[in-house]
């Protein structure tokens, strides 16, 4: 538990480094956003359709994203509001791209996007929030719970198997990992805050993201399915009796160590940019954001405590099962936001699902878009697949020993 307190202090010294700057009223970061979208449509009016695209991006990126009002949204209104946001700027350009479409179409797509740019200003304005007050402190509560959280689950199975399989010792790499983590996210975030800004597209953060997150998703089965090999009565007691001396092989300890870092790094980042938007949207009234940092803190740190001590008292060979399985769901979590991540970031194509009843649902990486769900889908399949044999596998080794 120290550990991870140090663990909580060291995205205390990440976040405490950003720096409040003077806030535009959400209404003026609509008007940029329309003045950047009327610019875009004189350029397609030119005959320069990709120059026109690329100008969306820079509301998108340059604005929408960059100054807070996509976490805004995200936060103070609905998921869904923000998901049909980003999916109408991507119209927007789809359109603009697509030499079938007439000009009177392209100027309504972007009538619509401006609109609802509007709306949800407006609706910012009224709730007042981040202008400081309570409005404050919520969005950083539930910023840093919702991030924390996917991070937590990986965690609190991976710590929970070193500590059941008296692997003690090679917490010390997990912690360090975790540690890292944080500083290569604060590292990051500076990187395209600060430096990349001028030379990179605003769409390189989010392929990292994306890349990172199905990187973790590799990562995460490959640990799930070692895990779940573990859950069968003969494996496990050949893998007791291999570990008389209680160690661990390098390659096993460096990979949790690995997935510990990537599962703190996917949302580390991520983090401190919604917290700089957060700090640039609220004046010079911070204190209820801090308030809201140090709430979220003392809910994941509890979280923490109360799922390790669960997951602890779990059967050893139902524990393997459990965790196996918590990682493979993770694995399917982070595929949808992988996946979503680089909708945004403009490599793979966004199929919106119209008038779906399928809600958006951030922390557990659903999206009503048939790429996100279509892979997030094919794992399931996948894993119950796997489930299903492995099970009947035991089943006729059961069968056979008794038979012997």
């Amino acid at each position: 538990m120290k550990r991870f307190v140090l663990f909580l202090l060291a995205i205390l010294v990440s976040i405490s480094s950003i720096q409040a700057e003077a806030a535009p009223k959400w209404s003026e970061i609509g008007a940029r956003i329309d003045q950047t979208i009327q610019q875009s449509l004189a350029i397609f009016d030119s005959g320069d359709r990709r120059g026109a695209k690329e100008k969306v991006n820079d509301a998108y990126y340059g604005i929408y994203e960059k100054d807070g009002l996509e976490s805004a949204v995200n936060m103070g209104i609905s998921a869904k509001t923000a998901n049909l946001t980003e999916y109408q700027f991507y119209k927007l350009k789809k359109f603009m791209l697509d030499e079938t479409v007439t000009s009177e179409q392209v100027h309504e797509q972007a009538e619509t996007l401006v609109s609802m740019i509007y709306e949800s200003t407006t609706a910012l304005e009224t709730a007042n929030l981040g202008r400081g007050g309570w409005a404050s402190f919520l969005p950083a509560f539930l910023i840093l719970l919702r991030e924390g959280l996917e991070a937590i689950l990986v965690l609190v199975a991976i710590i929970a198997y070193l500590q059941r399989s008296g692997n003690e010792k090679h917490l010390d790499t997990v912690y360090n990992a975790m540690i890292a983590a944080i500083i290569a996210s604060f590292v990051t975030a500076y990187l395209f805050e600060s430096v990349l800004e001028a030379t990179a597209a605003g769409a390189s953060r989010e392929v990292l993201e994306g890349a990172t997150a199905l990187f973790a998703v590799v990562v995460l089965i490959a640990t799930s399915a070692w895990l779940g090999g573990k859950s069968n009565a003969n494996a496990w007691k050949d893998y007791i009796q291999g570990m008389v001396d209680k160690t661990l092989t390098t390659g096993k300890a460096k990979a949790l160590a690995l997935a510990a870092f990537l599962a703190v790094y996917r949302e580390g980042a991520e983090v401190i940019l919604f917290y700089q938007a957060l700090f640039n949207n609220a004046s010079n009234d911070v204190e209820m954001i801090w308030f809201g940092f140090a709430a979220g803190c003392v809910a994941i740190a509890l979280i923490f405590f109360v799922m390790q001590r669960g997951i602890l008292r779990i059967p050893l060979r139902p524990f393997f099962m459990f965790t196996s399985i918590l990682m493979y769901l993770l694995a399917v979590s982070f595929a949808g936001g992988g996946i979503r991540e680089l909708q945004e970031g403009g490599i793979l194509a966004t199929t919106q699902i119209e008038n779906s009843i399928i809600p958006t649902i951030d922390v557990l990486g659903i999206y009503p878009t048939f790429e996100t769900l279509g892979i997030q889908f094919a794992l399931l399949i996948l894993g119950i697949a796997t489930f299903v044999y492995y099970q009947s596998r035991q089943s006729k080794e059961s069968h056979t020993e008794a038979a012997a």
